[in-house]
């Protein structure tokens, strides 16, 4: 089982079709916006792969150790994701977040960027593949608050 926001529930299984593939996206998105690591890291299987811009790295508790990182960093993280397509046990995503730098406090950037998804027939993530960009806005132009 995984913890999503306000209930336990089973992962979202392949084969997908549309409808799951939206609800394994936005499952992804509310777990991802606790900014909890041991929490995010249990839809990856033991030995899921990642490459993270230029980060490889294969594990939960590689997982856990970068989002704490990340997470350190990245102040205020708020974050949206979108399905951009998806197959019988892949899925690629388009996201967009918003947070501050530490260093910087009052500099918002956002970040664009996309990823691609690979599942095991249990539902958890086996392969997350994610390049992305980061730019400056103004407070003002925040969309996640």
């Amino acid at each position: 089982m995984q913890y999503y926001p306000n209930k336990m529930t089973e992962p979202i299984k392949p084969p997908f079709n549309e409808e799951t593939a939206r609800a394994k996206v936005k499952a992804a998105q509310d777990v991802w916006n606790t900014r909890n690591p041991e929490l995010v890291a249990q839809a990856y299987t033991s030995d899921s792969r990642w490459r993270n811009r230029t980060e490889f790295f294969t594990g939960r508790q590689a997982i856990i150790e970068f989002l704490k990182r990340k997470w350190a960093k990245e102040l205020d993280y708020r974050l949206m994701k979108e399905l951009w397509c998806y197959t019988e046990n892949r899925t690629s995503v388009r996201f967009e977040y918003e947070w501050r730098d530490p260093d910087n406090s009052i500099q918002w950037m956002r970040t664009y960027g996309n990823e691609h998804w690979e599942f095991e027939d249990n539902g958890l993530m086996r392969i997350r593949d994610m390049s992305a960009n980061d730019y400056p806005i103004q407070d003002v132009d925040r969309h996640y608050r």
